[in-house]
């Protein structure tokens, strides 16, 4: 592995016409397998987990499964509801929605309690996830519907509606973050290189690695569904990665460059950088892949889709900086040859020197390393404590699994959501009590259920069946039109699979045709998220249903639902945390090890990504598990973090900072082998990659930063952890830490390394030579 950056980097800038067509025809080839192949998206059975998930399995098994469900509200625009103008607005929705081939059925009229509204719900056909895809013909039923009627307000919500809702409003989240990354990412670049088509190099090869990477996971999916997550966490690593392998492999070749003051070619000078930054990027994106790995061990579709738009995306990262990147040099250093003459020229009639000369640290660095090269004790123990401090908020970690009830307020279903909640509170949420028994057990367990039903609404967390509609005449009239003894409704309630009306009297049992399973729903008026609702859920496992249900011999009995399913993934997070963390820790020590070949080193690396992680953790609950910073943020505080936050946080900025700590240690190493002492060898490395690790670590924060102005809270959770832990990581870490670290320990931490003898650098070789590789 030593030496293929630099065989593929020689080819590439050999052969730089062909190296460019044929990485951009791999980009198409993946673009167009992709598209051709399509994306294989994760089905509901793929999301189960826990008892929950058992639930949902038993109950698909038995063809009960909860079915996407609809909620169409017709209220007045002012004053009280005319029951006659309601009745026939709900007369004409059920007969537009039923004409509908996404619609399975459509439920009676259901007045609300104080008779302001009249709610018609509609269950739609197919699995739970295809919802959102079908909703949209009734969303437009429901708008003319509201056209046709201008007194009444008709609205629409529902999960389906939610959940696309939700993808609008995240597609158009990602399109503001990339109008706010893209130009301060090119406006960074210019500042480094002060050139535009060194600028536009990072970029070119960033987005085009994007493009292939969502090809390959198109592909992918065929073999690890797609939970629908994969392809923006491409577009947020791969600028972030992308931009900076291409910064990195850019400013070494421009350090060499200035060193051979013209007595070295284009070939040679692309192979300097190979020997030594090619090198670094390899190291690096074989960090972030074996750290992004440790993923799939927590058994999850959506972390699972996670890392494998990682992987894909550093793996084309690393490609490009190896194959095209080269060949693009290359010719970019011939245009620079041929114009130099006349630039020298320009430069010496206005007075200037020649440039070229070592690189010079500045002055901003030169201070904020001076504390580690002064005092490095001090500013050892000082910076520690620091990040520990930072870090004590994250002991109150609490985590909850956001469901719909967090969703931004600006998504027009969710404020229908909020008004169909207050009007109705017994749709706030539903627990489903799944039980599998012997057919000869089908009465008994049904006359256990119904207990269950009874007790449970004798419960104050639980909802009261609420009467049947008022028996107005216009109210009759309404629920006439669509009962199911009614011949011109044949999408009426008549499915055993359609939910219960918020009429019904009593909790309903719905059993399989073979009477082997069966369902109860029951109600409850607090929001998923609450502790009400999830002292409900307890109760109910706990005591309702071993005192009903759970008497009977033979009987399996599991609770799903929207509490249900969030408490029971919250608790496989927690059960399978200690297994990633674990091999996160051995990966990363072992990735170091391997790198430079010294154990305390590995364990330098171990002890720095945990202090970077740990602060930022602590951070992120500092700031959005209060209230205090909503204003400054433009969020709704959960209380807690987003229950897939921490863990997927934890494995990638292991691997972020693993990039930075390779990059760095690289170049100390470099130095130490050039033959410098140890002092001498940490204080150069550092120097030489201060400003390029800043200059990239500025491009991560604004692509991770831009999330922080999304709606979604859990993005907004994502995107600032990600840019704290980069800041600090990039600052506090490898200018402060690392440094006082290594100069402390001196020859010792590259143990049990021996010192390495002085290596001469290739001497000058002729202008289109080829150096000797650099170890």
């Amino acid at each position: 592995m030593r030496h293929l950056p630099v065989r593929m980097a020689r080819w590439s800038a050999r052969h730089a016409g062909r190296a460019i067509a044929g990485w951009f025809a791999f980009v198409v080839l993946c673009l167009v397998a992709g598209i051709a192949l399509g994306t294989n998206e994760a089905t509901t059975k793929d999301f189960w987990v826990g008892e929950a998930g058992r639930a949902e399995a038993t109950a698909t098994e038995g063809g009960l499964e909860r079915s996407p469900t609809e909620r169409i509200m017709i209220r007045a625009r002012s004053g009280e509801l005319d029951m006659a103008a309601a009745g026939a607005a709900a007369q004409d929705v059920t007969e537009r929605m039923r004409d509908l081939p996404e619609v399975e059925s459509v439920a009676a009229p259901v007045r609300s309690k104080d008779g302001e509204v009249l709610l018609v719900s509609v269950v739609l056909n197919g699995p739970e996830l295809k919802g959102k895809k079908n909703v949209v013909p009734l969303l437009e039923q429901t708008a003319a519907v509201g056209a046709d009627h201008p007194h009444l307000v008709v609205e629409e919500t529902g999960s389906p509606a939610i959940s696309k809702g939700v993808n609008d409003q995240r597609d158009e989240d990602l399109a503001l973050s990339e109008r706010i990354s893209l130009p301060v990412t090119v406006i960074t670049l210019l500042i480094v290189f002060g050139s535009v088509i060194m600028a536009g190099v990072p970029l070119l090869l960033a987005l085009s690695s994007i493009a292939a990477a969502i090809g390959l996971s198109m592909v992918a999916s065929h073999v690890m569904p797609d939970a629908g997550v994969g392809t923006n966490l491409i577009l947020l690593i791969g600028l972030a990665v992308g931009v900076d392998y291409t910064l990195f492999y850019l400013k070494r070749e421009r350090e060499e460059r200035a060193r051979a003051d013209g007595r070295l070619g284009p070939e040679a000078l692309v192979e300097l950088a190979a020997a030594t930054a090619g090198r670094a990027i390899v190291i690096s994106g074989l960090a972030v892949i074996v750290s992004t790995a440790t993923l799939y061990l927590a058994t999850d579709v959506i972390f699972s889709s996670l890392a494998t738009g990682t992987i894909l995306v550093v793996a084309v990262a690393v490609a490009s900086s190896l194959t095209v990147l080269p060949a693009l040099l290359v010719v970019i250093g011939r245009r620079a040859d041929r114009l130099a003459p006349r630039r020298a020229a320009r430069r010496a009639r206005r007075g200037k020197p020649a440039r070229g000369g070592k690189p010079e640290t500045g002055r901003v660095f030169g201070a904020l390393l001076r504390p580690a090269r002064t005092r490095p004790a001090l500013t050892l123990c000082l910076s520690v404590l620091v990040m520990l401090g930072l870090t004590v908020p994250a002991l109150g970690l609490k985590l909850i699994d956001p469901g719909k009830d967090t969703f931004s307020r600006d998504i027009p279903a969710m404020r229908v959501y909020d008004r169909l909640t207050e009007s109705f509170p017994e749709l706030f949420v539903t627990h489903e009590v799944v039980t599998r028994s012997t057919p000869e057990q089908a009465a008994q367990v049904k006359r256990a259920l119904e207990d269950l039903g009874r007790r449970a609404q004798a419960d104050p967390l639980f909802a009261r069946a609420p009467k049947e509609a008022e028996s107005t005449k216009d109210a009759t009239d309404a629920k006439d039109a669509t009962s199911p003894e009614n011949p011109t409704n044949p999408k009426g309630p008549q499915s055993p699979t359609n939910p219960r009306s918020p009429a019904m009297s009593e909790p309903m049992v719905r059993t399989s045709a073979d009477g082997r399973i069966s369902v109860l729903e029951l109600s409850v008026p607090h929001p998923a998220p609450s502790a009400e609702a999830i002292e409900s859920l307890t109760r109910l496992r706990q005591d309702h249903i071993p005192a009903t249900v759970g008497r009977l011999s033979g009987v399996e009995t599991a609770v799903s639902g929207d509490v249900a399913r969030g408490r029971d993934y919250v608790s496989h997070e927690s059960d399978k945390l200690p297994l990633v963390l674990g091999f996160l820790l051995l990966m990363t020590f072992l990735m170091t090890v391997w790198a430079f070949r010294s154990v305390v080193l590995g364990a330098i690396g171990v002890v720095l990504n945990l202090l970077s992680a740990g602060a930022s953790l602590g951070l992120l609950v500092l700031v959005f598990q209060g209230t205090w910073a909503e204003g400054l943020l433009a969020f709704d505080s959960l209380g807690a973090i987003a229950s897939r936050v921490p863990l997927f946080l934890v494995v990638i900025l292991f691997g972020l900072s693993m990039d930075y700590q390779v990059f760095v240690v690289s170049r100390i190493q470099e130095a130490r082998q050039n033959g410098m002492s140890a002092r001498e060898a940490v204080l150069e490395g550092i120097n030489r990659s201060a400003k390029v690790v800043t200059s990239a670590a500025i491009v991560m924060v604004t692509v991770f930063g831009a999330f922080v102005a999304l709606h979604l809270t859990e993005m907004k959770q994502m995107g600032f952890c990600l840019a704290v832990a980069v800041l600090l990581d990039a600052v506090v870490i490898r200018l402060m830490v690392l440094p006082s670290v290594l100069l402390l320990l001196g020859e010792r931490a590259w143990w049990p390394a021996r010192r390495p003898g002085r290596t001469v650098r290739a001497q000058e070789p002729a202008a289109a030579g080829s150096p000797a590789e650099v170890g």
